[in-house]
């Protein structure tokens, strides 16, 4: 694996994950030495990440990792919304039995984290695979939708919106809400009733749209 792509990934989910605190500066010479690299390298990186929108880069001013925003969470779903119904929809016309079966696959490893998680008085330990398994089901949605521009989209706006609550997504107080919408965008999609899809992926991220979710 090449060096300089690992650092790229680790930093991203780092940034997606609360590996770093909202606002905080990123210092090339101080990342460069837990990565064992140089500082121009790190600073590669972070610009790669400032392009996709996890990294705020300013001259004079250099990286930080982009506040915490209500407005932006607010676009960032209504895009989310869009995409994933879009590509959902395509998907459900294009994917076939192939899809349907991966799209159930991805349903299931998500919700036995998510049942497991529900029983758990401290779920930090199954964090990281419930970020991995949610990110995965809600690409599986669109994986067949034959369109990689807006497959593409959709990941940079995943990503900008998972760094958005990273903080706010960690208690899992929404979790038990979360395993029933997961199980009825399956269903709608199984079904093939577009518009019964789409309205279920708009109520699955319909909290968001207030930015309330950040609030606290």
């Amino acid at each position: 694996m090449n060096p300089d792509i690992d650092i790229y990934r680790s930093l991203k989910y780092r940034l997606i994950s609360n590996g770093f605190e909202h606002g905080a500066k990123l210092r090339a010479e101080l990342l460069r030495k837990e990565f064992n690299s140089s500082a121009s390298t790190v600073r590669e990186a972070l610009f790669r990440l400032s392009t996709v929108g996890l990294v705020d880069f300013k001259e004079q001013r250099g990286f930080r990792v982009p506040e915490r925003s209500p407005q932006k969470l607010i676009e960032l779903t209504h895009l989310r919304v869009l995409l994933e119904g879009e590509g959902t929809v395509l998907s459900i016309r294009n994917g076939g039995v192939a899809w349907e079966a991966q799209l159930t696959a991805a349903h299931h490893q998500l919700s036995h984290i998510e049942k497991r998680i529900h029983g758990l008085d401290d779920p930090t330990d199954l964090i990281e695979i419930w970020f991995n398994s949610e990110k995965g089901f809600h690409q599986t949605l669109i994986s067949a939708c034959g369109s990689e521009t807006l497959k593409q989209m959709h990941a940079r706006i995943y990503a900008q919106f998972r760094q958005q609550l990273m903080v706010a997504d960690r208690n899992f107080g929404f979790i038990s809400e979360n395993i029933q919408h997961h199980a009825e965008i399956l269903d709608a999609a199984l079904s093939g009733n577009e518009a019964l899809t789409r309205e279920k992926i708009h109520n699955h991220l319909a909290r968001h749209l207030t930015g309330a979710t950040l609030e606290g």
